[in-house]
């Protein structure tokens, strides 16, 4: 049995404590065993389950989900201070120098009168921290790991800000309409068929940005409308004493614009 006494309420100090005791030779084999890279997916996974608690404004939830984020932490931190390669301490010793390094109109004598003020200097002491000297260093920079969609915008953003973009919208909804094209080509003449959606997806992104749209947001509203409507279009096959699996797509794509048009008439 292990040493730790139970409480009614923990602190940041204990689950340090706790994880120390988990990962510790007497404590859980799995919890031991385990490396950056094999809980690099649990880190995505936590992180994303805790923008849908903030998605759900339950507070309960939120809490519970920010727990399994700091958790990660810390469990990455015991298994870098066994491995003798850095401590928690040293996280939070180089989050709070970046923190103050980067705010120097509120710990230093640098003037910013606005929110936008301020975004365009932490930007550029961004780049000088990371001695990124030219866009395409900083584009090489963004994370491969982030959602493709987001890293799309956020190269687009960096191009931007050296005047390599459309004046307006139109531009890039006329450079969509041109990937479309291009893909059907691709299609027709067995060309390069992934290279041309990419293609279309990227010029999707940039229209996307032209409005303020977060794709990821877009899509995902998307993906949650077809499940709505599909489960609909489902619902009215079963009424109808029909199942999905024994119809004709023409059949399915009746019931299916039945429901998209109730849906755009209410």
């Amino acid at each position: 049995m292990l040493d730790f006494v139970s409480k009614l309420s923990y602190d940041v100090a204990d689950l340090r404590e706790l994880m120390r005791l988990l990962c510790s030779p007497d404590g859980c084999p799995w919890d031991r065993e385990q490396t950056h890279e094999s809980i690099r997916r649990n880190m995505l996974e936590e992180a994303y389950e805790a923008v849908e608690a903030i998605d759900s404004k339950n507070a309960e939830h939120l809490i519970e989900e920010l727990g399994d984020v700091l958790m990660q932490v810390v469990f990455h931190a015991d298994i870098a201070e066994r491995a003798n390669e850095f401590t928690l301490d040293d996280i939070a010793d180089a989050t709070c120098k970046k923190l103050i390094s980067r705010h120097p109109h509120v710990f230093g004598e640098v003037k910013v009168e606005t929110g936008d003020d301020y975004l365009a200097f932490w930007d550029e002491m961004k780049r000088k921290e990371k001695h990124h000297k030219t866009t395409s260093e900083a584009m090489s920079s963004v994370a491969s790991s982030l959602p493709a969609l987001w890293r799309a915008e956020k190269i687009q953003k960096k191009a931007a800000k050296v005047g390599f973009d459309w004046p307006d919208y139109s531009g890039a909804t006329d450079a969509l309409r041109t990937e479309l094209i291009e893909l059907d080509d691709a299609i027709c003449t067995n060309g390069n068929i992934e290279e041309e959606l990419g293609d279309l997806i990227f010029s999707a992104v940039n229209v996307a940005r032209f409005f303020d749209i977060d794709p990821e947001d877009a899509l995902n509203n998307a993906s949650t409308k077809f499940i709505e409507r599909f489960t609909r279009m489902e619902n009215m096959a079963v009424q109808q004493g029909n199942k999905l699996e024994d119809m004709s797509l023409d059949e399915m794509e009746t019931l299916y614009q039945t429901v998209k048009a109730q849906n755009n008439a209410s």
